[in-house]
């Protein structure tokens, strides 16, 4: 199977859709498409009868991270998910919907003509959607979704997406897509669509690429239907921005920052099993451990040489050092190792602009050296910054980057406050960590 990266960018100033408020309906009513979109649509068009017609998911750009979508409503697009991802089958899915009409079909009517959106996330959709939350809802009984969406779940979750492509390759599908991150199963989830080509090359045919995904990391999963409401997964929307909406000022965090492989059947996609792992070994620095604060420690350099040393194949089958730096909001160049003068190492691959890769951070390189100053390997250095969201928007793509490049072990520098978007960040970090140091 040839895998195709298609480059979908509307023209300047054309819009692909807008979301229809008349008759004092919902804002968030309908999605409609613009008459005069240009050729973006027509690819969009055509993938959309793909989608209906194949059991092969495609994978499209999203605000948070790409995402490898199918038909929700048929089993066949859904293993198509699973086998391409290589994704357990007890992990339920997210669907992704381009409206408010779309999921109430889902959802089917209710009894007195009630809503069928449980009031609860009203406050929640009014003020989040589109954007990177994911609500837990009923399956009605008969479901319309294919029954390995839930994974033998009575709920199921359904985000509606910010991105306009998005949106409009949901509307003109006429299906809710269920969509989790395109990358294999476990690897760091990606950002950018030669990310998803690097993971899926040769198990899908089409890759639709919108640039660089802005948010970084997954949507948050919320459960309003227990008492106190729920975070079942850290992401996009943080706590404190839950907590600031009427009726749930009291929401709690129901997720761990590890893997939780004793439950038979996790409520939200991130819950069960190891994720976002590079080939590296990743040692993480918890914000709270002072020893680190300067930058890595002695010990744990020593303790990657010796294992690169010790055993060249797990270290990609190379004999020099190559180490990885992920900088945040404390360290400084080089991380307190030795090392040259760091020059840029540009990012650009497989003809991809930079652009279109992620333009959060810049790589450097620099000679690696020991206490005697000779050259023992290579040292990559990238800073992700001081901001949350902005670490969160390069943590991905820095993973792979260092990936890209071979590199042994990653050092990265976590960061505190666990009320906003940093909550996702180390979430991710502590499951793709090899060893943590707090």
């Amino acid at each position: 199977m040839e895998t195709r990266i298609v480059r979908v960018a509307p023209s300047k100033g054309q819009l692909l859709g807008r979301f229809d408020s008349s008759d004092g309906a919902s804002k968030l009513e309908e999605w409609h498409i613009s008459p005069d979109a240009g050729e973006a649509i027509t690819v969009l068009r055509d993938t959309a009868k793909y989608l209906r017609t194949s059991d092969t998911p495609v994978a499209f750009p999203t605000e948070t991270v790409y995402g490898l979508g199918a038909d929700a409503t048929r089993s066949g697009a859904v293993k198509g998910i699973y086998s391409a991802k290589g994704r357990p089958s007890d992990n339920p899915l997210i669907i992704h919907i381009s409206d408010l009409h779309m999921l109430r079909e889902l959802l089917g009517r209710q009894k007195d003509d009630q809503d069928a959106i449980p009031s609860k996330y009203n406050v929640l959709i009014e003020r989040f959607w589109p954007g990177p939350l994911t609500i837990l809802l009923p399956n009605p009984q008969p479901s319309k979704l294919a029954p390995e969406v839930t994974a033998g779940l009575e709920t199921f979750g359904a985000r509606m997406p910010s991105s306009p492509l998005a949106l409009s390759l949901i509307k003109l599908a006429g299906v809710p897509l269920a969509a989790p991150s395109a990358n294999a199963s476990t690897k760091p989830s990606p950002t950018a669509a030669q990310h998803v080509k690097d993971d899926l090359d040769g198990r899908i045919e089409i890759i639709l690429d919108g640039g660089p995904c802005q948010v970084g990391v997954e949507s948050t999963v919320v459960d309003g239907l227990c008492e106190p409401p729920v975070v079942l997964r850290p992401g996009g929307i943080s706590l404190e921005e839950l907590r600031s909406c009427p009726g749930w000022e009291n929401v709690a965090k129901a997720y761990k920052d590890q893997s939780e492989e004793g439950k038979s059947a996790p409520r939200a996609p991130g819950m069960k099993y190891k994720h976002y792992s590079p080939k590296a070994r990743v040692v993480l620095y918890e914000s709270t451990y002072k020893a680190g604060a300067e930058g890595v420690l002695a010990s744990d350099f020593d303790t990657a040489s010796a294992t690169l040393n010790g055993d060249a194949e797990k270290t990609n089958g190379h004999s020099a050092r190559r180490i990885g730096i992920i900088r945040t909001q404390r360290w400084k160049s080089g991380a307190g190792l030795q090392c040259g003068p760091l020059q840029p190492a540009p990012i650009n691959q497989d003809n991809h602009d930079e652009e279109y890769l992620n333009p959060a951070y810049s790589v450097y390189k620099g000679d690696l050296k020991n206490g005697q100053g000779q050259v023992i390997g290579e040292l990559f250095d990238i800073d992700l910054g001081q901001d949350a969201k902005r670490i969160a928007q390069g943590l991905f793509s820095a993973l792979r980057e260092l990936d890209r490049r071979n590199i042994d072990t990653i050092f990265v520098d976590g960061i505190e406050n666990e009320l906003d978007i940093a909550a996702a960040v180390m979430n991710r970090l502590r499951k793709a960590a090899s060893e943590i140091r707090s």
